[in-house]
């Protein structure tokens, strides 16, 4: 006789960082939410960089914070330094990155996830998915068997792991956990479109063998800024990082050894990242670069384990030791773990609707890697809306789906499941056609109320929020009402900041649309001023600053929206609609797309195909 060994409206399978995501959401959101593990120790691990944000993915850190994710306080609580990147650029590429201890984050995240209410956190692998008549059933690796409505895969890198260094390779998962093996026997029996991917991680040295004397310090900002919204405390920057660079003697030394890379051995068969690749494939990809930079960076408070951020690697361990002893600074270097390359199975996501569900499958959901994205901030974003997708489901509520418009969340999702990815997906901010809108310091004001309405974010949070948008909207109209008079003081400001003095009365706000001024500069002559938060003054701003090319970018919306609200049925089959060209018919009928906006931008649907759509639409609508 079986036993039930559980019985959930939610399971969730894989506690990375789409899993912790998926699982707190959907907890909270009030239905009976089951967490499982292949170890324990592996929850919420960073088996990569140690860090969470970065270009663009600061943005989503800050976005699933407003939506009422874990995340981005996580972060703050293990940092050791904050930067923020791009500041010589303009504000809508600004991106927060945070050197965290990645042993601190995971006992938080874990802790988090015991205390949480509405769900358990466990130690299991599951190895088979069974559709039932009202959900699923997961049996584990030792034949216990639970019962669920509705099930979230966020596998990440461990779904049919390989590890790769040099000539060896073995069943593996990261950090040298094992490798999840029998439940893709499983997903492909279900019927789920599988694909092979494969990323990478750098050595680990020793830091008593680092000779920091020859590098350049990296300090982080100050004071440092925090990822969440939430975060009241200040912030600590702990460490330094540090920069070095390849030379000639380490190309020298891998162009000597290429050979012995699975890479170009043809042992590995993985899709790769193009904006993250080895230290070997830049090196034969960009033959006359001189040099590439590296990032030293400490792994944690209590550890002295050191990342080489940028010098991953699956070449063999001797000549991993060899070449990055020619490195200034690591010429003593001590490994304490080889890099190594992995290899890992993933879905295609144009399988998947907007709220990840599965088209074909109705209840089964997924996020993260295995979804066929790269990074923790990525997975984390997907993990969180899979999460509240799947608990409006039980409770017969509405489907939760972000514009593109409207997040880089939103952005991410929709590029997955209309285009998918021949590679791992990583966001950037190219990506976004409205990046002036979504920029990281406004993720509160595009994001908050949302996730009030959808159940995520506290009664007391919401009530500070709206404290906050009030302060900002009462400054603004100060700035547009005061006017100051052509004093020698206020003349002696603006030339000292290299712009053209007044000759008569002018606002506070027309000084701030110029490029040359900020708000702190004109301190000295605004004896008013109120005490103002930090973020509030940074919005102010770009907002004032960049008013006329945001105001353009609301109008594209706008006409973006007018198209998007063009609803096209599910049950069309495209190749009974004359005039669509025969790949627009078959991607068409395999996307399913919502909208014809969302039509658009599948690849292979031409400007001349959507017109034909729309005409189509028209007609249908005329009861032609």
């Amino acid at each position: 006789m079986n036993y039930i060994a559980g019985n959930y409206d939610v399971a969730v399978i894989g506690a990375g960082h789409a899993g912790i995501e998926a699982a707190f959401a959907a907890s909270r959101l009030g239905v009976k939410t089951a967490i499982f593990t292949i170890n324990m120790d592996a929850v919420g691990n960073c088996p990569c960089n140690p860090s969470i944000g970065g270009t663009a993915k600061g943005h989503l850190v800050r976005e699933i914070d407003a939506l009422g994710g874990e995340m981005g306080k996580t972060a703050d609580k293990a940092l050791l330094q904050m930067r923020m990147l791009n500041l010589g650029k303009g504000p809508a590429v600004h991106s927060l990155r945070a050197q965290i201890d990645r042993r601190k984050y995971q006992d938080i995240m874990k802790h988090k996830l015991e205390l949480q209410h509405n769900l358990e956190l466990r130690q299991a692998e599951i190895v088979k998915i069974e559709k039932t008549e009202d959900g699923f059933m997961l049996e584990s690796r030792t034949h216990a068997q639970y019962f669920t409505k509705k099930v979230i895969i966020a596998t990440g890198t461990y779904l049919g792991g390989k590890i790769f260094i040099g000539d060896v390779s073995y069943e593996g998962g990261p950090d040298g956990m094992f490798a999840a093996t029998e439940l893709t026997k499983s997903l492909v029996s279900l019927g789920l479109p599988l694909r092979r991917f494969k990323t990478g991680t750098p050595a680990r040295v020793l830091k008593s063998s680092i000779d920091f004397s020859e590098l350049e310090a990296q300090h982080g900002d100050e004071p440092p800024q925090h990822f969440s919204f939430e975060t009241e405390e200040e912030l600590e920057n702990k460490v330094v990082c540090h920069i070095s660079w390849t030379n000639e003697n380490t190309k020298k030394v891998i162009l000597d050894n290429i050979h012995l890379s699975p890479l170009y051995s043809g042992m590995i068969e993985g899709v790769g990242p193009r904006y993250c690749p080895s230290l070997e494939d830049k090196i034969v990809r960009f033959k006359d670069k001189e040099r590439h930079q590296l990032f030293i960076e400490p792994c944690g408070l209590d550890t002295e384990e050191m990342y080489l951020q940028g010098m991953s690697s699956s070449l063999p361990e001797g000549v991993q030791s060899a070449f990055y002893k020619t490195i200034k600074g690591l010429e003593n270097a001590v490994i304490m773990r080889p890099a190594y390359a992995i290899e890992y199975d993933c879905v295609d996501p144009t399988s998947m609707e907007a709220t990840l569900e599965f088209k074909d499958i109705r209840g089964l959901y997924g996020a993260g890697q295995f979804n066929g994205s790269s990074g923790y901030e990525e997975a984390a974003a997907q993990g969180l809306v899979a999460g509240i997708n799947a608990a409006r489901a039980v409770k017969g509520e509405s489907k939760f789906i972000l514009d593109r418009s409207g997040s880089y969340i939103g952005t991410l999702i929709d590029d997955l499941v209309t285009k998918g990815s021949n590679e791992p997906y990583r966001m950037m901010t190219s990506r976004s056609e409205y990046r002036l809108l979504l920029r990281q310091d406004n993720a509160d004001e595009r994001l908050t109320p949302t996730g009030y309405e959808i159940g995520l974010i506290s009664e007391e949070r919401w009530q500070k929020y709206l404290a906050k948008t009030e302060a900002k909207e009462k400054e603004l109209k100060r700035l547009k009402s005061t006017t100051l008079s052509p004093t020698d003081e206020l003349n002696n400001i603006l030339v000292s900041r290299e712009t053209s003095p007044v000759s008569s009365g002018v606002t506070l706000y027309d000084l701030l649309k110029r490029p040359q001024l900020s708000y702190k500069d004109l301190a000295e002559v605004d004896k008013e001023r109120p005490q103002l938060e930090p973020i509030i003054i940074e919005q102010l701003q770009t907002e004032i600053k960049y008013e006329g090319y945001i105001s353009k970018q609301k109008d594209r919306i706008e006409q973006v929206r007018r198209m998007s609200e063009k609803a096209l049925p599910t049950d069309i089959d495209y190749r009974e609609i004359a005039g669509l060209r025969l790949e627009a018919q078959e991607k068409l009928n395999k996307i399913k797309p919502l909208s014809v906006s969302q039509a658009s931008r599948i690849s292979g649907v031409s400007p001349a195909d959507i017109s034909v759509l729309i005409i189509w639409l028209s007609s249908r609508k005329g009861g032609k």
